[in-house]
């Protein structure tokens, strides 16, 4: 078996090749070898300068990736693709050979994962830290060179374990989880998820967590993560060093923990969902002429919101049809600003009360039963959805209108009104983003 031991320095930003240092490797003996830098025709930010000493003047008389490909090509031809945190290497390679329109496909095996089985008990596997406990020299750190030359050295230590043969099988099998596990996940912590409803994290090195995903099926959810070809997954998972995970006992809890969660952790990888949404409330005043106004501002400037919404569109749409509904003035209800009398491009049933052509009371009385009419529309209701085991079930509970959380109850309990519920309630906070899963629960009802 031929191995091509392998590792590259990139840009970062894009990573683009900037090093690569290629040894090929009989078991025994290092029988080739290519280094060259390498022209990323890109820019090199200054703190990848810092840690490599790579700048755009050393590279800029190196040849490009296309010029030496056949090299790569050549020299990785029938072996087996070997390197310190592999996919990280490999994708860097076969990214550059995409830009060339050229296929590039070899089988791999990773130095980090075969170390944490055949040397266990080490408390860092970068190439750095190994290095030094196993008092292996490691010259020009950073460097592709150096960093190759070190990982040869702990290739071939792998190789003279006792049971390697079998391991190294094991991690060539395409079918093996060993080959898709993240470098820096240990496999108990794979093993250990479970096949249910509810909500993962991916965690770094130091524990904070980087990514919050929900699925029906944890492990296969997360293991599809491994497989994945997108650049923001191959980043996240060459990070990972942890996975927790909460059981939900149905979809629409996941999607409601989910949710919490993110804008909770503010996780690096979560696009979707992260910020804070602002809500804002329809509210009513009186003014200086005895006219009720109906109005909107920042729900937290709002200390008794009529109905709570969560943009400034839907507000919109809510009081125009409030005012359509109603015969109300669009002057009054915040549609129309800084204008003597009201003039709406679509709603012309104003009865007057601008104009000074109706009496305050009267046009007071249909405001009252607006906001009856918004009042009478915030409904209690109980969403009864599956516990996270047999004995359990799980609820989501709204009152007045306003999503108040989540909960978990025995079946043995005696629940005769929805207050009896509120002791098992995990509250949580309302947002746009619940808004849209609980319509969407609804319209499945």
């Amino acid at each position: 078996m031929i191995y091509t031991i392998i590792d590259v320095e990139t840009t970062g930003q894009g990573n683009r090749m900037t090093e690569i240092s290629i040894f090929k490797y009989d078991g025994t003996t290092v029988i080739d070898e290519f280094t060259s830098l390498i022209n990323p025709e890109s820019f090199i930010p200054q703190h990848i300068t810092a840690l490599t000493g790579i700048d755009y003047a050393l590279v800029a008389d190196a040849p490009t990736f296309a010029e030496v490909a056949q090299d790569i090509l050549e020299i990785t031809e029938g072996t087996i693709f070997v390197a310190h945190n592999v996919n990280f290497d490999y994708n860097v390679i076969n990214g550059e050979f995409k830009r060339l329109g050229i296929e590039f496909t070899r089988k791999k095996l990773c130095t980090v994962r075969l170390s944490r089985r055949l040397l266990p008990g080490h408390r860092s596997y970068s190439l750095g830290k190994l290095c030094n406990a196993l008092d292996i020299n490691l010259v020009d750190r950073h460097r592709a060179r150096g960093d190759a030359e070190a990982t040869v050295i702990l290739f071939k230590l792998l190789l003279q374990q006792p049971n390697a043969s079998e391991v190294f099988k094991e991690f060539l099998n395409k079918n093996s989880k060993e080959a898709t596990l993240p470098p820096n996940l240990p496999k108990e912590t794979f093993e250990a998820l479970p096949t249910t409803a509810g909500i993962y994290y991916f965690k770094d090195k130091k524990g904070k967590v980087i990514y919050v995903g929900k699925a029906i099926n944890i492990k296969k959810r997360v293991l599809s993560h491994f497989y994945s070809k997108t650049k923001k997954s191959q980043d996240m998972v060459r990070e990972t060093a942890d996975i927790d995970f909460e059981d939900s006992g149905s979809e629409l809890i996941a999607l409601l923990m989910e949710d919490a969660a993110i804008k909770h952790h503010f996780p690096v990888y979560n696009k979707v969902a992260k910020r804070t949404v602002q809500s804002f409330a329809i509210f009513s005043y009186q003014d200086r002429k005895g006219v009720l106004h109906l109005a909107s501002n920042k729900g937290r400037l709002v200390p008794n919101p009529i109905v709570t919404l969560f943009s400034i569109r839907e507000v919109r749409a809510y009081l125009e049809k409030i005012c359509e509904t109603h015969n109300l003035c669009p002057k009054y209800c915040h549609l129309q600003e800084s204008v003597a009398e009201c003039s709406h491009f679509s709603i012309k049933n104003c009865k007057g009360i601008c104009r000074d052509e109706e009496a305050v009371e009267a046009y007071n009385d249909r405001v009252l039963e607006a906001i009856k009419d918004m009042a009478d529309q915030k409904t209690d209701m109980v969403l009864r959805e599956k516990g996270r085991h047999q004995n359990e079930e799980a609820f989501v509970m709204v009152k007045n209108g306003e999503y108040l959380g989540y909960g978990f109850v025995d079946k043995e309990e005696t629940i005769n009104h929805i207050d009896d519920l509120e002791t098992f309630l995990i509250p949580q906070k309302n947002n746009m983003d619940i808004q849209k899963i609980l319509k969407s629960r609804l319209l499945e009802l």
